[in-house]
């Protein structure tokens, strides 16, 4: 979802969007003139702050996208979502611009803002919690995964 970053710092990331009105989840979403729904806003937050954590917060020294069980955290995994302030739209053709910003670190768990800009107007602004937990907790066991897929 996150379309290009521009800039990531010790504590805070901004990434930008473009959206070409092709994405799925503008389908639907209010007959006539198509907006971005807000959970897809929240979504470009959350998206640029596991940016932010694989880029500056990174607990594995190696990470492989593609063996879950090679992996011992899943990072940035949401866990909290505190509140949401809606104040605009964002349409096809748009450029939403995101910026977000670590407030504060208990172990694992990252406390952020984030907001959601157009044209430098704040559209969307939220607070949430992500965490790097261990991969197992998301996964189970290899035996009980093995067990599901000859479902």
């Amino acid at each position: 979802m996150v379309g290009s970053i521009q800039l990531i710092g010790e504590r805070s990331i901004e990434t930008s969007t473009h959206l070409t009105g092709d994405e799925y989840f503008l389908a639907g979403h209010f007959p006539g003139p198509p907006i971005v729904p807000g959970a897809m806003l929240e979504e470009m937050t959350t998206q640029s702050a596991g940016i932010l954590l694989a880029a500056r917060f990174n607990p594995m020294e190696e990470f492989n996208t593609h063996d879950p069980f090679f992996n011992k955290y899943a990072r940035g995994v949401l866990v909290k979502l505190k509140g949401a302030r809606f104040r605009g739209c964002a349409r096809p053709g748009d450029n939403v611009h995101t910026h977000v910003e670590v407030t504060d670190q208990v172990g694992e768990i990252f406390e952020f803002k984030g907001r959601s800009l157009l044209k430098s107007k704040s559209i969307m602004t939220n607070s949430f919690q992500l965490a790097n937990i261990l991969s197992t907790t998301l996964q189970g066991d290899q035996q009980s995964i093995r067990k599901r897929e000859k479902c």
